[in-house]
């Protein structure tokens, strides 16, 4: 088992397959990224964090958010009173709530905020903390509508402050692997990525459940509507908000967005040129409008195409990944692995001889072995695989709260901005927008623009 120290894991080429032999299978184990040296937090010194956002997500950002050494959670603003009580049940009675998150922004003792609104709300939120001089941590998508993306990254930019988008796959280390593998050619050229998340649950499928005391007192429906139509309070809207097109994106918001940012940061490409996608309601046919089957096929101009699929009617187990094809092999990324399956092309292109006669099959085949000598004792080039695997228990998630975190300390640039973000989701809406259309859609990835 070969573990790989920062340092080789960042710098070193590792493909081992190049010796590999028919058959064998090689293991290597990926040690977490080593850590900027800390510097000393005395007892006054943490990162105050506020959430803006206290649903399934944003409690489940903010737990992973906490273990950062120095971050501590004073404040937290949700529109569901429950949510509230919970907060303080879950990090002390002194936690500061309100179902206002412009209180939150007039404090001057918070440093940070976790963004983790319905989509709708993701803009208005992050724009307002960032010109209340907070930085901000803001889930996907970064963006509902194209129209967010511009004025998220113009906040950044005029306020000076840091926005990272949180599609945490882009500080793991196994894509990290994934992309250095890609750079140094273990796969050849690319030319395909086939990517999927699979579900197979009512959960899975935002059927989250409503509490017993869900009405116009305990919930600020108005406030939860914002800038969407305005029609009676329904609680299924508030709690499900993912399965209504007025508050989320859709399955390509919620899943083809981490698949966009793992792509692009594996591959450096900055986002498709073309776009088509074709989907349904399927199934869960309960009043939503969102689509529960997407199957999307997109152009890059970087020379290769990407296949994406989401299917929550899927009678398997929930799964995600990512297969890239290349010239000369494949590479996955399923869980907390990357593999490489690889099977270089032989320099001689082969014959076809059968067909004739005997002594002309001999002349060619005589002919062919002079100019193309065997490479392998077999004729052709072995199979060589390896795998990569993270160790136990790792969490990008961790890793990606810890850049942030990092970087609002430091100043230094995230490892997912505004403009990665933006990327990212307007990539993915695509989807949403040739599926509406029933069209082919295009898209300018540098200007960041629908053509």
């Amino acid at each position: 088992m070969k573990t790989l120290n920062r340092r080789n894991f960042l710098k070193k080429a590792a493909i081992t397959t190049a010796a590999g032999t028919l058959g064998a299978a090689k293991i290597h184990a990926l040690a977490r990224p080593a850590a900027d040296e800390p510097r000393r937090i005395g007892p006054n010194d943490n990162i105050q964090l506020a959430l803006i956002g206290a649903g399934i997500q944003g409690q489940g950002d903010t737990r992973t958010a906490v273990q950062v050494p120095g971050v501590k959670l004073v404040a937290v603003a949700d529109c569901y009173q429950g949510r509230l009580d919970h907060s303080k049940e879950m990090w002390g009675k002194d936690i500061f709530t309100t179902r206002h998150y412009e209180e939150l922004l007039a404090r001057p003792d918070i440093d940070a905020v976790i963004v983790a609104t319905p989509d709708h709300w993701h803009k208005q939120a992050s724009v307002d903390a960032m010109k209340a001089g907070k930085d901000v941590y803001c889930e996907k998508p970064m963006i509902h509508l194209y129209s967010d993306g511009p004025a998220m990254i113009e906040a950044a930019r005029a306020t000076g402050r840091i926005i990272q988008v949180g599609s945490q796959r882009v500080s793991s280390t196994v894509y990290a692997k994934a992309k250095q593998l890609l750079a140094e050619g273990a796969i050849g050229q690319l030319n395909l990525v086939n990517a999927r998340w699979d579900r197979n649950s009512s959960m899975g499928a935002w059927n989250y459940t409503v509490p017993l005391d869900a009405s116009e007192e305990t919930c600020d429906w108005p406030r939860f509507l914002g800038t969407a139509p305005k029609i009676p309070f329904n609680p299924e809207h508030f709690f499900q908000w993912r399965k209504w097109k007025a508050y989320g994106s859709g399955v390509a918001g919620d899943l083809f967005v981490h698949l966009f940012s793992g792509t692009h940061f594996i591959t450096g490409a900055k986002g498709p040129t073309r776009a088509v996608a074709s989907g349904a309601l399927r199934y869960w046919k309960d009043g939503r409008d969102a689509p529960d089957v997407m199957l999307g096929i997109f152009d890059y101009a970087e020379g290769f195409n990407l296949s994406l699929r989401v299917n929550f009617v899927d009678g398997g187990e929930e799964s995600e990944g990512l297969v890239f094809t290349g010239s000369e092999g494949t590479m996955e990324i399923a869980g907390n692995s990357v593999s490489v399956s690889r099977s270089p092309h032989p320099k001689g292109p082969g014959q076809t001889v059968g067909t004739y006669t005997e002594a002309m099959q001999q002349q060619l085949e005589s002919k062919y072995s002079q100019q193309y000598p065997p490479e392998h004792p077999l004729g052709v080039p072995p199979m060589q695989y390896d795998k990569y695997v993270a160790e136990p228990g790792y969490s990008d998630s961790y890793d990606h709260f810890n850049n942030f975190f990092s970087s609002v300390r430091s100043r230094r640039p995230v490892v997912e901005d505004a403009v990665f973000g933006f990327r990212a989701a307007g990539a993915a809406l695509l989807s949403n927008l040739s599926y509406e259309k029933d069209a082919v859609v295009h898209w300018d990835p540098v200007a960041m623009k629908v053509v």
